[in-house]
């Protein structure tokens, strides 16, 4: 018998856009070891935080990014610490 190789997907990288006091996309599904890169458009800091405390990017002051890489399956809701309101999905397969 010999040995299949069996090719796994290359990690990808996927952005989330902080404009408008919105994460664009709200929902957004990626492969576990994807890197998602989150970037403020905005004019003042915001933070991409996850209930339960799965990720937390401190503050993205503007103009700058912050980056994860997604090693958890599930479901993670998060939003902004500063802003409540601005609310997001990250879904891990």
């Amino acid at each position: 018998m010999g040995l299949v190789a069996v090719e796994r997907p290359k990690p990808k990288t996927h952005t989330v856009i902080i404009e408008g006091m919105r994460f664009q996309p709200e929902s957004l599904t990626v492969a576990r070891g994807d890197t998602i890169v989150w970037v403020n458009k905005d004019m003042f800091p915001h933070t991409a935080t996850s209930e339960g405390g799965r990720f937390d990017s401190q503050s993205i002051q503007a103009e700058k990014s912050w980056t994860f890489t997604a090693g958890k399956k599930g479901e993670f809701a998060y939003t902004c610490t500063f802003h409540p309101t601005m609310k997001a999905v990250l879904y891990v397969k």
